[in-house]
């Protein structure tokens, strides 16, 4: 076990690796839609990289999850095979957002030997999501185009 000076020492070191890695703007907050965000997720049992649909307001956040779910065979046959959609995804502060995420398990953030997987994994999946993602854009953001 890790103190905490420890572990926030190997996560930087893990994502200045990452960076170095793979020196490239990554979309993440930059979706240009308000609390609809990319995100990549480490800890010591798994990898993930999430797409988070998390507007205040529940119809907004309704509407982006069922325009992305009407995506869904497209999604997973032609970008990411193992995505999942959770449309009521609970966080542990129990508040509820709308997730789709890709996810590794079996690797750790504390063993070294794991990071190339862990970073060619976060490589590959977030640019399948940011390419679904930025062919569907329009379709995506407007609120206007119902599914």
């Amino acid at each position: 076990m890790y103190s905490k000076e420890e572990a926030l020492v190997i996560k930087k070191e893990f994502w200045t690796a990452f960076a170095s890695a793979y020196p490239r703007k990554w979309l993440l907050y930059d979706t240009k839609i308000k609390d609809v965000t990319f995100k990549f997720y480490i800890d010591n049992k798994k990898a993930q990289v999430l797409l988070d649909i998390e507007p205040k307001d529940e119809e907004k956040r309704k509407i982006y999850f069922e325009k992305i779910e009407s995506l869904k065979t497209i999604l997973l046959e032609e970008y990411l095979p193992e995505a999942i959609l959770e449309r009521n995804f609970y966080l542990e502060n129990g508040k509820v957002i709308s997730r789709i995420w890709v996810e590794k398990l079996g690797i750790s953030l504390n063993k070294k030997t794991d990071w190339e997987t862990i970073f060619a994994f976060f490589n590959e999946t977030m640019s399948a999501f940011e390419y679904f993602f930025f062919e569907h854009e329009d379709y995506i953001k407007d609120l206007e185009i119902n599914t």
